[in-house]
């Protein structure tokens, strides 16, 4: 893995992608995000801009503008 420093403490990672499809993020993104093992991470993807993970704090917000602050409702209901 190999890693990029950019300004103000943005960093990007390279990652090589297993014969299983899988990745490992590496230790200093885990601890810089506080993802621990069994964690569960949403990841959103876009054809023309790519893959991202955002961090537990924005998946709150994200799902507000998704679904106009409205909560999920797995009968349709709400």
């Amino acid at each position: 893995m190999q890693k990029t420093q950019g300004p103000a403490g943005l960093c990007a990672w390279s990652v090589t992608v297993g014969t299983k499809g899988q990745i490992v993020i590496p230790k200093e993104a885990r601890e810089m995000f506080g993802i621990e093992p069994g964690a569960t991470l949403l990841l959103l993807g876009d054809p023309a801009r790519g893959i991202a993970i955002p961090p537990k704090t924005e998946v709150a917000a994200l799902h507000a503008r998704i679904f106009g602050g409205k909560g999920a409702d797995p009968d349709g209901d709400a």
